[in-house]
This record gives C-alpha cells, sequence and structure tokens, in this order.
C-alpha cells in the first residue's frame, strides 16, 4: 500500500524510476497494438501517467485538507504497485482464453474467492457497510499483485512470505519489533507481511479467521481479505457512499494517488472480469517495495498495507510514522490502517465492531434434578477481535439431547440478542421427568462464529420425605397375615417423586412378621426393594406372622435417605 520514499520517491518524480517506467511501457506497448495508432498511443499514455482510469473521480477535495487525511508528512512503508488497469474493455476477446499474464481482468482462483467470502461475511456481519469485493481485490492488486498472482497453497497461504521493507526509519516510518518477530520474522524492526500487507501490531488488533481454521494468519489470503474488509468497514462506514468510500481508501493509504489507483482497479474490476489458475494473473512486479519476500533489516520489500509505518490514524485518516494500524500497511502509518499512538501525537485508528468469537461467559456445565428448574442458564458473550462486546447480536441455544428437558414453556431452541456488554443469557432451564445429559449449543446464524456447548445432566429426583397414606393400625394374629398393606408416598419438596426405589427392612431377621416363605417353607425376611408409582406410592404387601407375639418395626428407606418407621403388631 505504499509509495516508494525517500531515494524512490526523488527517482520517480525525476523520471528515474525504472520499474515503473519499465510497467508503464510495457502496459502501454500492449493497448498501443490494440489501439493502433500515435496519436491514440499518446492519450493512453497520458491517462497512465494521470494515474485516473475512465469514469472514476475522487470526492470532495480528493483526500487534502480533511482531518482523517495525513497526508505526505512523513516518511512510511507506504510502497505499492502504480500501474494503471488498461483502458480496454476487461472482457476477454471472443475466443481468447482468459488469464495469464496478458490479461490483467483474471484474479487467480483462491484469492477471487477470498475477496468474495469476506464480501459476504461482512454483507451479514456489517449489512450497512455495502463493501463490495472488488474494492478488496483493487487493493490486493496494489498491495501483492493479488498475492503474487495467486501463489497460494490449497488453505490459502501464501507459498512464501510476502513482506514489506524494514520499517528503520530509513525511506520509511521508524517502528520497532511489535510481535517479536512471529510474522516478519524481524525482532529488531517491523515489516508489512502478507497479501494485504498488515503491520504486525495491526494485524494484532484487527486480525481475522477468513477461512475457519481457528487461526487468524496474515499471510493466508482469505484471513487477510476479511481483516483488511472488516478495517475498510469500522465506524459505520457506508461504503456505497462516495466520501466513505474514499475516506477508507485513505485510511488504508492516505495517498491521493493510491486512491486514484485503487479506484482505478475497482472501477475496472467492477466491468468485469475471471477467475484464473491459481499462479496466474496480477503477477507482482519486481520493483523494490512491492510485496518482495526475503530481506534482512536494512532490505528491501513491499511497504504497503494496514498499519505501514506511517502516522497512527483515525477511521479514516492515514497513520503517522511508528504507528502500525493500517490495512493495506500492516503496522500503522500514513497508508495503512491505523494503530497505537505513534511518537508525533496521531490519534490510534478505531477499534474492529464486527462479531469475531463467541465464547462461553461463566460456567459450561449445568445440573438440575428430575421436574426441577436448573438454577443457572447458559451465557455467551459476543466480542470483536479485540474482546469487546457487541451489542444486539442475535444467539441461538438450542437443546439437544433425548431428556425432556427444555426452555421455559416447553421451547428447545430460543433466540436472544445481547446486551449492551454483548452477553446473551438463555432463558431458564427445566428439567424434565426423564433423567440424563443433554447438551446446548449456542452459536450466532448467519455467522461463522463457531458454536460454544454446554453440558448439562438432570439427575433422577430423590425423596427428601416418606411417610405412610393412612394411619391404620397394623395387626395380625399369629401364624395370620396383615390384612392392610403398608402403603407410603415418597416427594421432593412437596411433590411425587415417581420411580424411585424403596427399600423395606424388617427389625428382626430371625422371628415376627416376614414377606414370603422359601420353597422348603421358611420364613424370608431378608430386605425388599421396591419402586414408587408416578404418584410417588409404594405398598408392602403379603406380610405374615409367625407364632411370636409382639410389636415389630418395619422400616422403609427411599433413594436419597428419606425414611420411615411402621410398627407391625403379631397379636396372641
Amino acid at each position: 500500500m505504499a509509495r516508494y520514499r525517500g531515494r524512490h520517491a526523488a527517482q520517480q518524480k525525476a523520471g528515474k524510476a525504472p520499474g515503473h517506467r519499465r510497467r508503464f511501457r510495457l502496459s502501454s506497448a500492449r493497448y498501443r497494438r490494440g489501439l493502433g495508432g500515435t496519436a491514440i498511443a499518446a492519450v493512453v499514455m497520458a491517462a497512465l501517467t494521470a494515474s485516473q482510469a475512465p469514469g472514476v473521480e475522487l470526492g470532495g477535495d480528493h483526500g487534502k485538507g480533511r482531518s482523517d487525511a495525513a497526508g505526505d508528512r512523513t516518511p512510511g512503508d507506504d510502497s505499492y504497485e502504480t500501474q494503471l488497469p488498461p483502458l480496454e474493455s476487461p472482457h476477454p476477446p471472443d475466443g481468447a482464453d482468459p488469464g495469464g499474464s496478458s490479461d490483467e481482468s483474471g484474479i487467480p482462483a483462491s484469492v477471487l474467492k477470498a475477496y468474495k467470502n469476506a464480501a459476504k461475511s461482512l454483507a451479514s456481519r456489517t449489512p450497512g457497510c455495502g463493501l463490495r469485493w472488488e474494492l478488496l481485490a483493487g487493493i490486493g492488486k496494489v498491495e501483492s499483485g493479488q498475492a503474487r498472482g495467486g501463489a497460494v497453497d490449497k488453505d490459502g497461504t501464501t507459498l512464501r512470505p510476502i513482506l514489506g521493507p524494514v520499517l528503520n526509519g530509513a525511506g520509511f516510518a521508524n517502528i520497532k519489533d511489535t510481535d517479536g518477530g512471529r510474522w516478519d520474522g524481524d525482532t529488531t524492526y517491523d515489516r508489512a507481511v502478507g497479501p494485504m500487507q498488515f503491520i504486525p501490531s495491526t494485524w494484532g488488533r484487527w486480525g481475522a479467521d477468513g477461512n475457519g481454521d481457528g487461526r487468524k494468519d496474515p499471510n493466508n489470503v482469505y484471513d487477510a481479505a476479511l481483516a483488511a474488509g472488516q478495517y475498510l468497514c469500522a465506524d459505520g462506514r457506508d461504503l456505497s457512499a462516495k466520501a466513505d468510500l474514499d475516506r477508507a481508501i485513505l485510511s488504508y493509504n492516505n495517498s491521493d494517488e493510491y486512491l486514484r489507483t485503487v479506484l482505478a482497479w475497482f472501477e475496472y474490476y467492477r466491468e468485469g472480469t475471471h477467475s484464473v489458475p491459481d499462479g496466474e494473473g496480477g503477477l507482482l512486479p519486481t520493483s523494490p517495495g512491492l510485496g518482495e519476500s526475503g530481506g534482512g533489516p536494512g532490505k528491501g520489500g513491499s511497504p504497503s498495507g494496514p498499519g505501514k509505518g506511517t502516522s497512527p490514524s483515525k477511521p479514516g485518516k492515514p497513520g503517522k510514522p511508528s504507528d502500525p494500524g493500517k490495512p493495506g500497511n500492516p503496522g500503522g502509518g500514513d497508508d495503512h490502517n491505523g494503530g497505537d499512538d505513534g511518537d508525533d501525537g496521531g490519534t490510534p485508528s478505531p477499534d474492529p465492531t464486527a462479531p469475531d468469537a463467541i465464547v462461553a461467559d461463566g460456567t459450561k456445565s449445568f445440573s438440575a434434578v428430575a421436574g426441577e428448574e436448573f438454577a443457572k442458564s447458559p451465557r455467551v458473550k459476543v466480542e470483536t477481535s479485540k474482546g469487546k462486546g457487541v451489542k444486539g447480536v442475535k444467539v441461538d441455544f438450542a437443546i439437544d439431547g433425548a431428556t425432556e428437558a427444555s426452555f421455559g414453556g416447553g421451547a428447545k431452541k430460543v433466540t436472544v440478542a445481547t446486551g449492551a456488554g454483548g452477553v446473551a443469557q438463555a432463558p431458564a432451564l427445566v428439567a424434565g421427568a426423564k433423567a440424563g445429559s443433554f447438551t446446548v449449543h449456542a452459536s450466532v446464524p448467519g455467522k461463522k462464529l463457531g458454536t460454544v456447548d454446554f453440558t448439562a445432566e438432570v439427575t433422577a429426583a430423590k425423596a427428601d420425605k416418606l411417610e405412610r397414606t393412612s394411619e391404620v393400625v397394623l395387626t395380625a394374629p399369629k401364624n395370620g397375615d396383615f390384612v392392610v398393606p403398608v402403603e407410603v408416598k415418597a416427594t421432593r419438596k412437596g411433590k411425587p417423586v415417581a420411580d424411585t426405589a424403596v427399600t423395606a427392612t424388617l427389625q428382626d431377621s430371625e422371628k415376627g412378621p416376614y414377606f414370603t416363605k422359601d420353597e422348603e417353607g421358611h420364613p424370608v425376611r431378608t430386605p425388599v426393594k421396591l419402586t414408587t408409582n408416578e404418584d410417588g406410592v409404594v405398598k408392602v404387601e403379603g406380610l405374615a406372622a409367625d407364632d411370636k407375639p409382639g410389636d415389630y418395626t418395619l422400616t422403609l428407606t427411599a433413594d436419597g435417605g428419606a425414611t420411615t418407621k411402621v410398627t407391625l403388631t403379631i397379636t396372641g
């Protein structure tokens, strides 16, 4: 995203920039052949050198005098490709194969997909932004030649690093290392990184996961395209409005020339483009400062991209030197998305506002007794890439499992909008009568933010009380039967507990009442296990008496510990 600074700028002004002259000469030669006349060729060259594509106009004051345009006040990593698109139609000639180095309208398949995916994603995240994928393509063209003509692997990661120049103050801004060399391989100074040229500190603020692999990598064209789109849409910009469109591009690189160049490619791609195989189309020129890889401290590369070394930027205002915060100049700067405050007192760029992740807010596991309400319910937070909560985002909570659990009113799925802190809490969960486990899935519909899973366990109800259903005295004559059965009811918090185990135990295992007789006719007095019915009632029937008169105790114990004692009397 950067213009040439220092020696490069001087050469260009004096007509001594061989790299640019070579590109313009080749381009103009190609189109002269198509136009076929010296006069027309002169018109083409004039249009090219004017850095203005047909039908593309700068809005307002062309970026001058705006509070959001820093101007060329300081050197910075703001190099970019100044070659303009052809003046001819972007549609390939009849019968010709589109693509290849001679067809500027072809965009490598993976890169084109990344731009379209990012625009589609942002259309749902920030519907008022109006970002078109062709704008990302225009920026990607001037920043890295469409990721070096689609030199990416199957996941969209560049086959070799695309690095801007070392931001050591020699012709560009002086930005000390902010990432420990993680992205740019330099532990002394920062360098712009990747197909959209993000300075490391800017990537730390705006980085995104555009391919759903769980990583945010500036070298990945899907991640970089989504991050660039988020930056362009920041602060409520409406890119369908000319003023906001200009402001967004200038926030990436505060240069009228950059603005004209991006707008030219933007308009060109809008007229028609097509996919070409990765490795073809939009190849990166070999001029210094245009996304070349390699090079160590003091060696050239491609300066330009969000956050490259220029002044910290306000929304729509390129940053100052030493501020990595610009999309086209990753890491800060005049030509990039804003970054940290620079030494010259610039204002940092706005924090991202689009939802970037959904995370659990509190515990992820819950339990309740069958038939009761859970003490807590799932809570999530929807946040930006910087961890700030996003208000007004709809979150779906869905119950998945075979239990009878539900939200209030019997619903299995509910939608709740996040509050001011970005938090959404599901309604109260009610456990059904059936014990077991289930999962509550929380997700943001229409956005690839992942899913938060909450586990919930419904345990069988345990009676807290067990008592007889009548006060009838239970008696039997010697060697006779207890005609009235022993009937008790299990309850929890006053409600019947169905299907709970109740154990009946006789006081004396040698004499007195017994449950039944074995095959040899001997009384059986070992404990008996029973189960309550749907009303929480259980009956002990078939009790008989031996020939030993007296009072005996029958103890009934419910699962959970509730007990009751019943007196059985054998009369003489």
